[in-house]
């Protein structure tokens, strides 16, 4: 273990007050119809445009689409990551987010606008922080969520309009804490010398029950919506999906533990033991929880859980972008860090998969939604290839 030095004291102690203060919101109104036109027309289930909607938290509404890989570059268009940069000194985060900036963080390359030609068009109405109650129908115990109506109400908007034939669904992390967690842990890598893995355990093993039915219970909502605007159970899928780790394994990660080089410079402030369980403990166990849910339900799965494998934040075998390493998707980081310079967007958008990690989501829901929908599959990326190299492995 490590002590503080003390030329690292002060900015220690700024990186954690902002994390308390922005409470690292994750995973993380109807929403804008995002893809192939806006259209209001009156359509019914078989006709009319056909539609892919999105719900849930931030992993699919879009959260950190703002960023291509990691720089510490603080100025300017940051090493070229930066896609809010207008010029000069100048950033729009509406340039992302639209209309959402600020709020639910919808990007433009959020996983169901990057899959391209699933249904004539993509409506994204999930939001950045929400949890299973903002998908429940304000009728059923659903509550508004950043001055929106619950999701599965904006559902049924969506549902009498268009031909809604796949509904894919992230939801989960938020009502487990996975917020907390992460940033319980940087706190024990910054402050306290300590681990964090097993007491986090203990608090996931005692929530997780809960969080699983309220998931359910959100497939549950979306059936009811469908079905009250005269959808079959066979007429269109859900896609039900796991959450992949921002973070490596410690043996896979590019800087050592025993100086500051995971906070000031890589952006992930974990312990190699801390990192290990996330990786191989917590993620895998939220997996198989939402795949059990799928099962019971009879939604399909999309496990996400090995999308970011060498893609993570501070992994070896990718890189951060700088004046002579541009930033791609074939090379750079597929997840946002925690901002180790503090001047770099929000403290928000920290440990979502980013830009190059959204386009990567977007081609596994294209190819799930190429499969039966009987078919449980998960998704992983090929080392050295862009989004295109993404592919399907059957699940057992």
């Amino acid at each position: 273990m490590i002590g503080f030095r003390n030329d690292s004291k002060n900015r220690t102690r700024g990186r954690v007050r902002r994390l308390a203060g922005a409470g690292m919101v994750l995973p993380l109104a109807v929403g804008a119809l995002v893809a192939g036109g806006a259209g209001t027309s009156v359509a019914s289930p078989g006709t009319g445009p056909t539609a892919v909607v999105s719900l849930g938290d931030s992993y699919i509404s879009g959260e950190a689409g703002r960023w291509k890989g990691n720089s510490l570059t603080n100025s300017g268009n940051r090493t070229g990551t930066d896609r809010a940069w207008v010029t000069g000194s100048t950033y729009d985060p509406a340039k992302v987010y639209g209309t959402t900036a600020g709020g639910c963080h919808r990007s433009d390359s959020a996983e169901v606008r990057s899959a391209g030609a699933v249904a004539d068009v993509a409506v994204n109405l999930a939001c950045s922080g929400a949890t299973s109650e903002n998908v429940f129908r304000a009728s059923n115990g659903g509550v508004a969520y950043k001055g929106e109506a619950p999701q599965a109400d904006q559902l049924a908007a969506v549902a009498a309009s268009h031909n809604v034939k796949v509904i894919a669904l992230s939801i989960g992390g938020n009502d487990l804490g996975f917020a907390d967690i992460i940033k319980d842990c940087a706190y024990d890598f910054i402050i306290w010398n300590s681990y964090c893995y097993d007491d986090q355990q203990a608090g996931v093993d005692q929530r997780i029950d809960g969080v699983m039915a309220n998931v359910g219970k959100s497939v549950d909502e979306i059936r009811a919506v469908m079905s009250g605007a005269g959808y079959s159970d066979s007429s269109y899928r859900i896609v039900l999906q796991s959450y992949p780790s921002p973070i490596p394994r410690g043996a896979e990660n590019r800087y050592t533990q025993s100086d500051w080089s995971r906070l000031n410079t890589g952006g992930c402030p974990f312990w190699n033991r801390d990192s290990d369980w996330a990786r191989d403990s917590l993620v895998p166990q939220i997996a198989n929880r939402l795949k059990g849910v799928a099962a019971a339900k009879g939604v399909q799965f999309l496990d996400l859980r090995d999308m970011l494998q060498g893609r993570e934040v501070c992994a070896t075998a990718s890189k951060q972008v700088t004046s002579t390493v541009p930033a791609s998707a074939k090379t750079s980081e597929w997840a946002r860090w925690i901002d180790s310079s503090e001047t770099q967007g929000l403290i928000q958008e920290s440990m979502h998969p980013n830009y190059f990690g959204q386009l990567a989501a977007g081609r596994c829901l294209a190819l799930t939604v190429a499969q039966p929908a009987t078919s449980n599959v998960g998704c992983k990326n090929t080392a050295g290839a862009d989004q295109s190299g993404m592919y399907l492995s059957p699940l057992s």
